[in-house]
């Protein structure tokens, strides 16, 4: 147990860190840089050297990171992604009340728990596009002190609020900024927040957070509790599990992709070509065709890494009947028949065989037939990118709220098995026959 709250704290630690998938990239980056890590840019020509170790950006929100062996054979992937569902900020965000109060108007991003960001302090985190002489540049936002709340109406004037009640978010989900008649506004206190002037703000990408840090916490210290369990633990944990994997016949990487919460439909998401691109370049840097590159894909390798849904204490009829994953039960493998996940016969043999090996304890996770589970990365990426795909997580409570729980042991079961992924080979032998080394 010692073991696994060192590692939950090293992920509690990056939570806190990353209010917005725009600072987890950047707290991304600067890990990969101080474990020896090259930035690439993709506006430029790649130099790429065996055992050479790698990652580029795109959008500031999505990071790639891979490792490079002599002559590969094939790509062992692991996937996350950096966003989570919350409240954007409108452009002109101030709404001012009966002369007195100032809120600021905000937007649905995601299918964010709407009474858990009531009566809890806020703040404000993203990004900005700063005017310069030649053009703009993204500077990064985060006011680090309680900014806003968004006051619940009381009992007494909505005695329905526990029946079950419909929150209107233009109406009720409005954070409350400033009761004072004079003072700075909203946008000269994020311009404040990184020394620029206001009027130099022509652009802005930025959301609430929660300023309640994470915890560890249960009889025995077994739970923890956090913002944005899902999808960053994911995220680091593949990336921690990749700078500690030794070198394989495989190119190892590690994709963090933006906007799933949202559908994965831009130019960072997982239906994007940003890991394909950096698929080709790879190859073409080392001297391989595109013919090349489609043999590797054939013994190539995902992990789609996203929590999935723990048997809860209160609503365990929600899950399935035969299927019962528990918090700090293993790693999830996550199936569902219409292919939302993309785990087959193949893949989860490879994945659970890989993690026998290890000695990685696992659990099974599907819907219950009558409830519409939510999609993640892997069917998404496939349609850019085949290859044997397993969806994967950790079993969590409270997936989507601004604060939710999980399992300390999980947090090292998963970076177990994904490290055991990495520092394994996968070679396809013929359809349907594989060797893991």
């Amino acid at each position: 147990m010692s073991k696994s709250l060192n590692f939950v704290k090293e992920v509690i630690g990056f939570l806190d860190k990353s209010p917005v998938n725009f600072i987890a990239v950047d707290n991304l980056k600067k890990m990969l840089a101080e474990g020896g890590f090259s930035e690439l840019q993709e506006t430029e020509d790649w130099k790429i050297e065996a055992g050479g170790k790698y990652y580029v950006t795109r959008n500031g929100s999505a990071v790639i990171a891979f490792c490079v062996p002599k002559d590969p054979a094939a790509f062992a992937v692991v996937a996350a992604h950096s966003d989570s569902p919350g409240l954007k900020i409108k452009p002109n965000a101030e709404i001012r009340v009966e002369d007195h109060y100032v809120k600021l108007n905000v937007e649905q991003y995601g299918g964010l728990i709407m009474s858990t960001w009531f009566d809890r302090p806020l703040s404000v985190a993203g990004r900005v596009a700063v005017k310069t002489k030649k053009g703009i540049e993204m500077k990064l936002v985060n006011i680090d002190r309680d900014l806003l709340v968004i006051p619940s109406l009381a009992i007494h004037m909505n005695r329905s609020v526990n029946d079950g009640y419909k929150f209107n978010i233009q109406k009720e989900l409005l954070p409350l900024f400033t009761g004072g008649e004079k003072g700075k506004s909203f946008l000269e206190i994020v311009a404040d927040s990184i020394d620029v002037k206001a009027e130099d703000i022509i652009g802005t990408d930025l959301f609430t957070y929660t300023r309640i840090k994470g915890t560890v916490l249960g009889r025995d210290n077994e739970f923890f509790c956090s913002q944005r369990i899902d999808d960053l633990q994911c995220a680091y944990t593949g990336m921690k599990a990749l700078m500690d994997s030794k070198e394989t016949k495989s190119v190892r990487m590690c994709c963090v992709f933006d906007n799933e919460e949202v559908g994965s439909g831009t130019k960072q998401g997982a239906k994007s070509t940003f890991m394909h691109d950096v698929m080709l370049r790879i190859c073409k840097a080392i001297g391989k065709d595109e013919s090349a590159m489609l043999r590797m894909l054939a013994s190539s390798f995902m992990v789609s890494a996203d929590n999935g849904h723990a048997v809860h204490p209160n609503y365990a009829d929600k899950a399935c009947p035969t299927n019962r994953p528990y918090v700090n039960g293993g790693v999830l493998v996550k199936f569902n028949a219409q292919q939302k996940y993309t785990t087959d016969g193949i893949s989860e043999g490879i994945f659970l065989k890989i993690c026998e090996d290890a000695g990685v304890p696992c659990q099974r996770y599907v819907n219950r037939s009558d409830i519409l589970g939510g999609s993640t990365l892997g069917n998404l990426s496939a349609e850019q990118v085949s290859m044997n795909t397993v969806d994967i997580g950790v079993a969590q409570l409270a997936m989507h709220s601004a604060y939710e729980t999980a399992g300390v042991e999980d947090a090292k079961h998963l970076y177990d098995a994904m490290k055991a992924f990495f520092d394994v080979s996968i070679t396809a032998e013929s359809d349907g026959v594989y060797t893991i080394q």
